[in-house]
């Protein structure tokens, strides 16, 4: 059983900056990718970035240069880094994690991102 536990989120104000982290445990065997996705009111899911298995990154392109995925292979952990946020940002976010073998597509319980003043 893989569960992934989500942190980080709250309350900031624009141009503001937070941290969200992503721990996945249980039978971990051969990462595909982990990604962070967000879903505002009325909206659908949407990918915000993602990085595979060789370190390899994507970013939504509203924010590029604002947001940076990184991640501990070791502790299987994802980061997002979210600088200079906008209220445009507000969404609850998800963790994803797709795993191969076996396959398999899990998601965290998504954290409430408010940028306000």
């Amino acid at each position: 059983q893989v569960q992934l536990v989500e942190s980080g989120g709250g309350l900031v104000q624009p141009g503001g900056s937070l941290r969200l982290s992503c721990a996945a445990s249980g039978s971990i065997f051969s990462i595909n990718h982990m990604g962070w996705y967000r879903q505002a009111p009325g909206k659908e899911r949407e990918l915000v970035a993602s990085i595979n298995g060789g370190g390899s990154t994507a970013y939504k392109d509203s924010v590029k240069g604002r947001f940076t995925i990184s991640r501990d292979s070791a502790k299987n952990t994802v980061f997002l880094q979210m600088n200079s946020l906008k209220p445009e940002d507000t969404a609850v976010y998800y963790c994803n994690l797709v795993v191969t073998i076996p396959y398999g597509n899990y998601w965290g319980q998504g954290t409430q991102v408010t940028v306000s003043s």
